[in-house]
């Protein structure tokens, strides 16, 4: 009996033991140095309590404007990259001619690097060259051309838009694998009862979509509270700190400031605002779903 026991546990063990010491070890040590002041070079720590979390709170402008910036970023994440997603989902989930190659062509952006994107969609923006200023001056809407990038009222919406392009791919696919395993009789049957699309949409769609929408939800919200690369690849926080977001500024407090302190703490800022908000979520819809 115990050796039955414990066989499963031989096959769990390697993958267990690299995910303690590639993430549980660095993220315990992180929030070890998240109570201190250090530069990252001297051979003391100077124990100092909650004070960098009391810092970033009270005393720091720039991660205020950060902490927004998610909040705003996560939001638009979960109501416009989902939104989008769940709707070309429904169309290509359709007998539509060359819908591999339309799925193919959605899909695409999201295997790029970000930083990649960062590069593409910067010339896009580029205020005399770009794509978008180019063709409202040939429509003659040249008054509408704007430096996207480099006025601090468009800037974010400006990397959100790039962000967009690339994120729909995901809750796309896994929303076509999700309504690929609804029975069609389920269809069929509200058709017979004289239901129309609409409420075939609502009643039956939705609650059978709920497992999907529980990693699609997740996976959105986490890739929404650890942007960095695209931010970083497009304004680098910029300009006047405008596009700061808690991963980035947590670069730059770690590596360009040497407060090791007030970085660490900032990660585990955004790991607790990520737990709340997912914790309760996953916990709630699991227990709707086995009423």
């Amino acid at each position: 009996m115990k050796i039955k026991y414990w066989k499963p546990w031989t096959f769990v063990l390697p993958a267990l033991l690299a995910y303690l010491i590639v993430i549980v070890a660095p993220s315990l040590y992180t929030l070890r140095l998240s109570f201190y002041s250090w530069n990252g070079i001297a051979a003391d720590k100077k124990f100092v309590g909650l004070k960098n979390y009391t810092y970033l709170l009270t005393e720091d402008a720039v991660f205020r404007v950060a902490l927004r910036n998610n909040i705003l970023w996560m939001a638009g994440s979960l109501i416009v990259i989902i939104g989008i997603g769940l709707m070309l989902a429904l169309l290509l989930n359709r007998r539509l001619k060359g819908r591999s190659v339309f799925r193919s062509i959605f899909y695409f952006p999201y295997v790029l690097s970000g930083i990649i994107v960062a590069l593409m969609w910067t010339w896009l923006y580029h205020p005399t060259k770009g794509f978008f200023n180019v063709i409202l001056e040939q429509i003659g809407l040249s008054q509408l051309a704007h430096p996207w990038l480099a006025d601090p009222k468009t800037a974010l919406a400006a990397v959100f838009v790039a962000a967009v392009w690339q994120g729909v791919g995901l809750p796309m696919v896994l929303f076509l694998a999700g309504l690929q395993s609804i029975p069609r009789d389920c269809y069929e049957a509200a058709i017979i009862d004289g239901a129309k699309p609409r409420q075939s949409f609502r009643y039956i769609t939705i609650p059978l979509l709920s497992e999907t929408f529980v990693i699609v939800f997740a996976t959105t919200l986490v890739n929404a509270m650890k942007v960095y690369d695209i931010i970083y690849g497009m304004t680098a926080g910029g300009p006047a700190q405008s596009t700061q977001v808690l991963s980035s500024w947590m670069y730059y407090q770690t590596f360009k400031f040497n407060n090791i302190g007030a970085g660490s703490a900032i990660s585990w800022v955004l790991v607790l605002i990520t737990m709340i908000i997912i914790i309760p979520y996953v916990y709630y819809t699991n227990k709707k779903s086995h009423l």
